[in-house]
Order: C-alpha cells, then structure tokens, then sequence
C-alpha cells in the first residue's frame, strides 16, 4: 500500500489529471490502477518519466473503439487517455497537409478538412476512432485500394518513448531518432513502442463528385480436394469474382474502391466500386458496362449501407492474402461450414470475417486452424481482432510472423522494460 501511494503520490506531482481507473477501463478484461488525461506532449512525457522510475506498465487509449483488439496486457498500471489531446494543430490547405493532436476524432478531423474542401482519405470504420488508435492499429477503409493504409499519408509523427523521450521523425522535425522510420514503425504497433501524441498528414481535395456501383454475383464452385468438407463436398463461392475484380483493378476508370460483401456462404455476394471525381458520370457508366457482364449492374449516388462497416464485432477475423488469390481465399472460407460474413477490400484482400456470437470453441479453433492451413503457404495471414477470451485461449491470435525476430528486437530497442501494452501483440511482444 505504501508503494501504490508514493506511486499516486509522483504522478499527481505531474499535474496531469489523475483518477482511479473504473471497471470501463479495463483493457481486454485486465482493470488499471489508475487514469490519467495529459493535454499535451509534455504532459505525457512527464507520465512516462514516472512510469519509468517506478517501474509501472502503461497502456495508450483513444476512443477505446478498439480497445479489445490484441491480447490482453501481461499487467496494467496506468491507463493514458488521450481524449484531452483534442486540437488540429495546423492546417495548411496551400500544401494539403494537417497537423494534429493524436486524441482527435477522425469524425471531428473530417469535419474540420471539408470546410475547406479536403480530406484524409482513410474512411476509417468505427465512429468515434480516434487518429492515434487509427495508426497504432493502422485502420483502413474501402479506399485503402487507391490512398492505401494511415502510414502511406502520414508525413511526420511525433511520439513520447518509454524513458519520457519526445521523439519526432518526418515533416515539421524537431528531433528524430536517427535510422528509423517512426511513422512506419509505429503505423500497427497497437500501443507497444510508446505513446502518439501528434500526426501530420498528407491531404487530398474532396472530390467533386462520387458514383457507387454494384452487381450481385450468384454462388457455386466444387470444392477444392482437401478442404474442410473433404474433395467430394460441394462448396458455394461467389461466381467470377476473381475475373471481375482483376478487370476492375485494371480498368480505366480508376475505381477508389472495389469492396465485397458476401453475407454467407449459401447466399450473392455483391461487388461495389466507387468512382469519384472530375466526369465521376461517365466513368461510372464504363464501370456498369464491365460489371454488368457479371450481373444486374446498378449506379447509384449513395453508398451502399454496408459500406465501410464491419461485418460483426464480437468475433471478427482479418484476412490478408496476395489479390490475386481471392477467389482461393472465398472457397476456403466456405469450406470451413461456418456462417461467415465476409466484407471487405477484395481489391487489395483485405478482408473482415464475422463469425457468429455464440460459436462454439471447438468450432471457432477449427475454423481458425483450418483456414490458416489453407491459405498460409499461399501467403494469407489471419488475424483474430476480437473474441471472447475463451476463444483466443484456443488459439494464437495472430498466428505465425515470419519477421518476428526483427519486431522483438524493435520492441527491446524501443521498451527494453517492457513498460508498453506488454503482451499485447504478436509473440507476447
């Protein structure tokens, strides 16, 4: 109890605001000590200098929208809470550029670029994402096909290190950390090298206009021998959607976006493009053509309602795989007779699985296991992003990393003491 007070005791001496962490605090089912809400880069670098001497674990939270994402923490001491680093620091619309506080909302950020007629072309999934949880969980949307992810329009970064170090690598440096790439190395970390606290972005005029198209793709296909249902099963799999993608991605027309949405494995699934900006009309009459050799083509002026969402969020899996393999990627989830909802940017494989609420653990290990054999050695890589815990027990979460040598010498150079979220992601790191 001593110990704990002299604790309480050195970080109220920061002048941060300080409370005793609630049961909502708790980061994947581990409670904190205590919360703090810094309003600044120093304020947090004078927490981290506490945490430093006094040996304490900390764990980075935005708008906790993904908070039960990675594994749960090894331990929790303190919960930093940017919520109060809430200010666009700068604008700079000459040079399509945004500098700002890691605690704003992408909602707000978005709001605040479209006064002046531009964006942060990121299309960020979950209301109420906050930027520095969008990079440390390098969060995408729909358009990540033509923008890409948060590390591919972020310019420079600012970020406080485990000893207090304010660190800044990229545009408006200060001080760098000489051989590394912080925006890189920090874009899917999920809080284990140290703390956001600023972001500068590169921008994108909004553009003029936007047309959404769509076509439904009917189901069939045998399975592939040596699936889960065995080489006599029959698996449903949306038809042509690897010959459709493949043209879409090559047109002319410059599709942003091409998503899929396949509600089961005994149902359509639906392609939708989007193609926005200058004679967005006539390129999109191009695209209904070229889709409508598939289906019932459709323009339309808004975007699908499933756009952007993801398909569930208590048993949600990301699936990554060469583009060229997503046909492959659909039969095998098929395979696995699960009702899976599939969504997602087929165009670049990206895609989210949502499994049911109440599958059962043999069932959710199987599928996971079964799906990783099928497609690991074709170069996909699953990732459980939330589960109950009695799931992930069943399972890695983020199943084999061939680089992972490498991400844990980071982690020793970064947090030689494992102060951040330890344990929270891939290999224990």
């Amino acid at each position: 109890m001593k110990a704990l007070r002299h604790e309480a005791e050195a970080l109220n001496k920061t002048g941060v605001t300080i409370r005793e962490a609630d049961p909502g605090d708790a980061v994947a089912g581990v409670p904190p000590r205590w919360v703090a809400l810094p309003e600044t880069t120093e304020e947090v670098a004078a927490l981290m200098r506490v945490s430093a001497e006094h040996d304490l674990a900390v764990v980075p939270v935005g708008g906790g929208t993904k908070l039960h994402w990675g594994g749960p923490p090894e331990r929790c001491d303190l919960l930093i809470d940017t919520c109060c680093l809430n200010e666009v620091l700068e604008h700079a619309t000459g040079d399509l550029i945004v500098r700002t506080q890691a605690g704003v909302t992408m909602d707000t950020l978005a709001e605040t670029l479209a006064g002046k007629g531009q964006e942060l072309a990121l299309d960020v999934p979950l209301d109420g994402a906050t930027v520095g949880g969008t990079i440390a969980t390098a969060t995408a949307g729909p358009r990540r096909f033509r923008y890409g992810v948060p590390r591919d329009l972020l310019i420079g970064i600012t970020v406080v290190l485990a000893d207090g170090t304010v660190a800044r690598s990229g545009g408006k440096v200060v001080k760098n950390v000489a051989g590394y790439d912080l925006g890189k190395l920090f874009s899917g970390s999920y809080g284990t090298l140290g703390i956001i606290t600023e972001a500068t972005f590169r921008l994108h005029p909004v553009p003029v206009d936007r047309r959404w198209i769509t076509v439904e793709l009917p189901v069939s296909g045998p399975a592939a021998s040596g699936g889960a249902g065995g080489s006599d099963a029959t698996v449903s799999s949306p038809e042509g959607v690897e010959t459709l993608v493949a043209e879409l991605a090559a047109s002319q027309a410059e599709p942003s976006a091409i998503e899929l949405d396949w509600p089961g494995a005994r149902g359509e699934a639906t392609v939708a493009a989007l193609i926005e900006g200058t004679a967005a009309r006539g390129r999109a009459l191009a695209v209904q053509t070229l889709m409508g050799e598939h289906g019932i083509a459709q323009i339309i002026d808004e975007p699908p309602g499933w756009w952007t969402a993801p398909p569930g969020e208590d048993v949600l899996l990301e699936l990554r795989i060469p583009p060229a393999l997503a046909y492959a990627a659909l039969r095998a989830i098929a395979a696995r007779e699960l009702p899976a909802r599939v969504r997602g940017s087929v165009a670049s494989t990206v895609l989210m699985i949502a499994l049911p609420s109440d599958v059962g653990e043999p069932a959710f290990a199987e599928f996971v296991s079964g799906l990783r054999g099928d497609l690991g050695h074709l170069g996909g890589r699953l990732t459980v992003l939330a589960a109950p815990r009695e799931l992930t027990l069943r399972v890695d979460r983020w199943g084999p990393a061939s680089a992972l040598p490498l991400m844990r010498r980071v982690k020793e150079r970064f947090d030689p003491g494992r102060r951040f979220s330890p344990g929270r992601f891939v290999g224990g790191i």
